[in-house]
């Protein structure tokens, strides 16, 4: 297993970070704007939860688990602001 440090994790939410705010400017069709920024939102959901919360020596069950979450709470996210846009 590959052990990432806390300074590598930091610096790849740093990089997310700037990469949402980019793509929340730069891409001119609503949806895909929030499919992009929800995507890398869900992203860095996942690395926080693995790597600040230590669930990334856990097996592999609960790291599924945990992904899953994630991606249903991004999931129920872009269905809302999609349905705001067709509103």
């Amino acid at each position: 297993m590959v052990r990432h440090s806390f300074e590598t994790t930091l610096i790849l939410l740093i990089g997310l970070a700037i990469a949402t705010l980019i793509a929340s400017r730069s891409v001119p069709v609503a949806w895909l704007s929030n499919v992009i920024v929800l995507g890398l939102a869900a992203l860095k959901g996942r690395w926080i939860l693995l790597d600040f919360l230590g669930l990334r020596a856990v097996p592999a069950i609960w790291r599924g688990l945990v992904t899953a979450w994630v991606l249903g709470v991004a999931l129920f996210a872009w269905a809302a602001s999609v349905a705001r846009l067709l509103i």
